[in-house]
């Protein structure tokens, strides 16, 4: 399964993974949503920053995912806490993930620089940070 992952451009993930010092990504929510339950080890995820551009520009390999069960608040920040030195998070997405009752920790290998292409999300709706595609291929733009 192909996924679509958007990173927060302010908090240089991209850049982070490109260095190889940031080797997980993490979503969390209040309920379960995705990518909770729906991304699985050897999946590929495609990355875009949050700027505005649409520009795919890397790949990894799903090496590893750790849904979690209910947590308390306290159990979350810890959670992120331990795992900080993978996730390289920036205070705002500290902020943004600790706490939460349910968290995704994914981690990647084989992080790949790819020639930056766009995508056509027309068909997915909400403006999640997460879209499963299946097949890169189908939302590919071909300029």
């Amino acid at each position: 399964m192909d996924n679509i992952v958007y990173l927060d451009f302010k908090a240089k993930e991209l850049e982070n993974l490109r260095s190889g010092q940031k080797t997980m990504i993490i979503r969390g929510a209040m309920g379960r949503k995705l990518p909770y339950g729906r991304v699985n080890k050897s999946d590929i995820l495609y990355f875009i920053e949050n700027k505005g551009d649409g520009l795919v520009k890397g790949k990894a390999i799903v090496e590893n995912v750790f849904n979690s069960d209910k947590l308390t608040k306290e159990q979350s920040i810890e959670l992120v806490a331990q795992n900080q030195n993978k996730l390289l998070l920036n205070k705002g997405l500290e902020k943004r993930f600790a706490g939460k009752r349910y968290l995704v920790l994914i981690t990647i290998k084989d992080f790949e620089e790819l020639e930056s292409f766009k995508i056509d999300r027309s068909t997915y709706g909400n403006m999640d940070d997460w879209i499963p595609v299946e097949n890169i291929e189908k939302v590919k733009v071909n300029e």
